[in-house]
């Protein structure tokens, strides 16, 4: 049972170069926050540009779950089916 974590260009270096990551669940049924866990445990430095010192989503990261940013869902504790993916996209600014 798993779910995969594509990360944009600019968030790769911090997960070894990965672009898609699989993130293997136990009972299939964690929320956002369980995946979001197991990646800090893998890749500390990517968990950093995501989530605060309270682990919390930084303000300007938006993390997809299949169609629907979480923070319009239930945020950290939005249900991850199985085979679904999560997308991490940090906002751009600037013009």
């Amino acid at each position: 049972m798993a779910v995969t974590v594509i990360l944009p260009q600019v968030l790769q270096a911090d997960a070894g170069g990965a672009k898609h990551i699989a993130v293997e669940r136990p009972d299939g049924g964690e929320p956002l926050r369980a995946v979001l866990d197991e990646l800090a445990r893998r890749h500390p430095r990517l968990d950093r540009r995501v989530r605060d010192e309270r682990g919390a989503l930084r303000r300007f990261v938006n993390v997809f779950v299949g169609d629907e940013e979480c923070r319009a869902l239930a945020g950290l504790d939005t249900p991850v089916p199985d085979g679904t993916e999560v997308r991490i996209l940090p906002s751009v600014a600037g013009g």
